[in-house]
């Protein structure tokens, strides 16, 4: 098997110019970038560590030369990119392959009518998405140990509640809820009635959900409601939620609430960027974010938790949200090369999935752009504004966080604890942040 920090160890190397400089608990990035219009790429007798610096040298020069509009000179870079990257090679040339492709699209896109005709071709056939997600838990356990932190504290937010409320904002994922149903049945006092609103633009989702967890409660006769609402994010109001009084009321979002950050682009795109104090108290009223934040707060919530992506892939600069993503990216495909087979449907899936979050990343700008990781300083700052506080996971957290990483079974992933929130790691790097949050 590949060394599990393959890329990392390379991304490091000092020839490349491109560093970490205070690994902890904010990640700063500096890069070198080279004038050249290319780099020498002998196809024959080149070492892995060798191949993987040159793919990481020629693709930091074509960002430069995509940011600034040199198709000819990107154009080069790309043509050299694709005699050393391969869909089906270590985890170094798939990982080239995505960002390659992602540079690609964005050039392409400066031709409208070129890019629309490429485009109908272009689509990830949906029943391939639908089948890459359940690989997030079932193949790495980002996700079971996030449900299980937010699992863990919603109990013992709740334990004395007999009216519960809790409101997915979201990720509509069986794999969550339905252990959280037998979680409440389970409880020493009366099992209490549970409402769970879910907010998804997938109509089909919502009822395969919403008819699985009506079966289960029944099975555990337990007192149940589904409020199912079939509608984007950004479309959804307060009204909707049907929250009543005497509800213990709950928020759970896990990596859907970066989304909204795109509309505060609209808003600013709306006002032409002017600098001054009025125009900007007009945005600043305006910001989608913070008017969800700020409405969700309203409700008085008992607990909010939020699951996002540690990483800063929200910069305005083309070339450091790059940077920023072979860094984050780099830890995932290091990771899935250490999970699952070099050669299988699975693994093609799941880095497909990955590989589409990298071209939004990378290829679009303003509203398209939906990809908007930030990292959790910036949600404390956010959540702060607007009246939050984070609250402390179970006093045990940690403990229970060794054996839930114990029981996985697989070296590389470890949970830490950052500033009232747990850190789901690979290795030293920090991929996803769970925090929770109450008024």
């Amino acid at each position: 098997m590949a060394d599990p920090r393959s890329i990392h160890n390379i991304l490091h190397r000092p020839e490349l110019g491109l560093s970490l400089r205070s690994p902890k608990p904010e990640i700063t990035l500096s890069l070198a970038l080279s004038p050249s219009p290319a780099v020498s790429t002998p196809e024959e007798g080149l070492k892995p560590e060798e191949r993987g610096i040159c793919l990481i040298q020629l693709l930091l020069i074509c960002a430069k030369h995509a940011s600034s509009g040199n198709v000819h000179r990107a154009d080069e870079c790309l043509r050299q990119i694709s005699q050393l990257a391969s869909i089906s090679g270590d985890s170094m040339q798939r990982l080239a392959t995505r960002f390659a492709s992602a540079l690609a699209v964005r050039l392409v896109k400066r031709w409208p009518g070129l890019y629309k005709a490429l485009n109908l071709t272009h689509q990830w056939p949906k029943q391939e998405l639908v089948r890459a997600k359940p690989l997030l838990s079932q193949a790495f356990p980002y996700l079971v140990f996030a449900y299980a932190i937010i699992t863990r504290t919603l109990l013992q937010t709740m334990a004395e509640e007999r009216m519960i409320h809790i409101v997915d904002l979201g990720s509509s994922d069986a794999k969550f809820w339905v252990p959280l149903l037998r979680s409440f049945s389970r409880l020493p006092n009366q099992t209490p009635h549970l409402k769970i609103t879910c907010v998804n633009n997938d109509k089909i989702a919502l009822e395969n959900l919403g008819r699985r967890l009506v079966k289960e409660a029944e099975s555990l006769n337990m007192p149940f409601q589904f409020n199912p609402i079939n509608t984007r994010l950004t479309e959804q109001t307060i009204d909707m939620l049907r929250v009543r009084t005497g509800e213990a009321l709950a928020f759970i979002s896990v990596l859907k609430l970066h989304e909204l950050l795109a509309e505060d682009d609209r808003v600013v795109a709306h006002f032409g960027g002017r600098n001054n104090n009025i125009h900007n108290a007009i945005i600043k009223d305006c910001r989608q974010m913070d008017q969800f934040l700020s409405s969700l707060h309203s409700m008085s919530p008992k607990v909010l938790f939020l699951v996002e992506q540690e990483a800063d892939h929200n910069q305005t600069r083309l070339v450091d949200r790059f940077v920023e993503g072979l860094h984050y990216y780099s830890a995932v495909f290091d990771s899935i090369d250490a999970t699952l087979a070099a050669a299988g449907e699975e693994r093609v899936d799941l880095e497909e999935m990955f590989g589409r979050e990298i071209e939004n990343i990378v290829a679009c700008e303003g509203v398209e752009r939906e990809e908007r990781h930030e990292r959790y300083g910036r949600w404390m700052v956010r959540f702060g504004q607007v009246g939050f506080k984070p609250v402390r996971m179970w006093s045990d957290a940690m403990e229970d966080a060794k054996k839930m990483v114990e029981t996985c079974g697989r070296e590389g992933y470890k949970i830490v604890d950052e500033r009232a929130s747990l850190m789901i790691c690979w290795h030293d790097r920090p991929l996803y942040a769970v925090s929770a949050w109450t008024c």
